[in-house]
């Protein structure tokens, strides 16, 4: 056995301890405050949430419908494709690649398939695999509207909807209604009782002004009618208000005057309604001019005529009043009233008159006994006064 000194005895002890105590130090430094090395959190993996939602009621086809994506992003070729037709539905997609939004009404009852892909934060890709189906209501409501798009009407012309069937919720059909005009009008939509299904019109306060041009949207696709009927389309019209032209019909004058704005522009001697039965009486109020015939053929069983050919014939009302040609009462026009209701002018003037007349003209007729109501047609509206026009809305206060 090998002998070693005091001395160096005493040195390899010293060392080793200085090597325990260095040794120490390292794995102090290779621990954390428990004394366990950290590792790095796990990353989520990408999730996918959509609206509506799996197993909620199958949403309007105009509601919002969109994907979004959780802890990552969409990659390129997110899609959703009418899984009958295979047509792929206009989308939105985000700035930041997290959503992507219908952009188009879709059909009633319809399924569509979403697909793509988006990469988690994890680093993997998921794939985008979900499918829904649009409610398919029990039927739907069609509506049309009386003004056609770039079309010029007088100045007493009301906007009119006329639906294919009764309205439930006519509150949330008006809602869903929006009409501005230029320069700004004031008016009022309001429910007119029902007339083969529910109508609405909307006329301004006072008569249009001159070159007025207005515009209606109506948002009814998707839209809920109520009791399980749901509009089936948009309704649009842009048109615009032509000169002022306003026929003064008194009826003791037995003539009518024809104003172009502040100015007489024509003036024809005629004659009204014979007045001796109420059938007879030209109603006394604001009538509109609604359609206009160079030939038409005119019944009245109640006073033994049928299909009688007229020229130049505007109708005034719903209940058969026309402003026509009628020389069988060329001696009478400008000094008695003989007619059955309607106003009669020579066969010359009735043609002067007829070519400047335009749809939503007004004329006003005074000086009888009965008055424009609605017994006499669906054209009645500025016989209402204003307050009462107002409380016809489904939105009154």
């Amino acid at each position: 056995m090998q002998q070693h000194s005091p001395a160096e005895v005493g040195r390899r002890t010293v060392l080793a301890a200085l090597a325990a105590a260095a040794g120490g130090i390292s794995l102090l430094a290779a621990c954390g405050k428990d004394g366990f090395s950290k590792k790095e959190p796990t990353k989520p993996a990408a999730t996918f949430v959509f609206i509506p939602a799996d197993g909620a009621k199958a949403p309007s086809p105009t509601a919002e419908i969109s994907v979004a994506v959780k802890n990552g992003t969409f990659s390129p070729g997110v899609k959703l494709t009418n899984a009958s037709s295979g047509k792929q539905v206009a989308l939105r997609g985000s700035a930041d690649k997290t959503k992507y939004t219908v952009d188009e009404p879709l059909g009633y009852g319809v399924k569509y398939q979403w697909s793509g892909q988006a990469a988690g934060t994890d680093g993997k890709t998921v794939t985008l695999d979900h499918s829904f189906t649009t409610y398919q209501p029990t039927g739907t409501v069609s509506a049309v509207i009386n003004i056609a798009d770039g079309q010029e009407v007088g100045i007493a012309a009301s906007l009119m909807l006329q639906f294919d069937q009764s309205i439930e919720d006519k509150a949330a059909v008006e809602k869903a209604l929006t009409i501005t005009a230029e320069p700004a009008t004031e008016g009022a939509w309001a429910w007119l009782p029902d007339d083969n299904g529910s109508r609405v019109h909307w006329r301004p306060k006072e008569y249009w002004q001159p070159g007025t041009k207005v515009s209606m949207t109506g948002k009814l696709y998707g839209l809920d009618y109520g009791n399980d009927a749901f509009g089936d389309s948009d309704v649009t019209s842009n048109f615009v208000i032509g000169r002022s032209q306003i026929v003064k019909a008194d009826a003791p004058s037995h003539e009518i005057v024809v104003m172009r704005g502040d100015q007489v522009y024509q003036r024809f001697p005629c004659s009204y309604g014979e007045g001796d039965l109420a059938r007879n009486i030209t109603r006394t109020g604001v009538h509109v001019v609604s359609e206009k015939h160079e030939d038409f053929y005119m019944s009245n069983p109640a006073a033994g005529y049928f299909n009688v050919h007229e020229r130049f014939a505007v109708r005034i009302s719903n209940n058969g009043e026309f402003i026509h040609a009628n020389p069988n009462t060329i001696g009478d026009q400008g000094n008695s009233n003989v007619t059955n209701g309607c106003i009669n002018l020579s066969l010359d003037n009735a043609q002067a008159y007829f070519q400047g007349a335009v749809y939503g003209d007004p004329v006003e007729v005074t000086g009888t006994s009965i008055p424009l109501s609605s017994a006499d047609g669906d054209i009645y509206d500025w016989t209402i006064d204003w307050p009462t026009w107002l409380s016809m809305s489904a939105l009154k206060k």
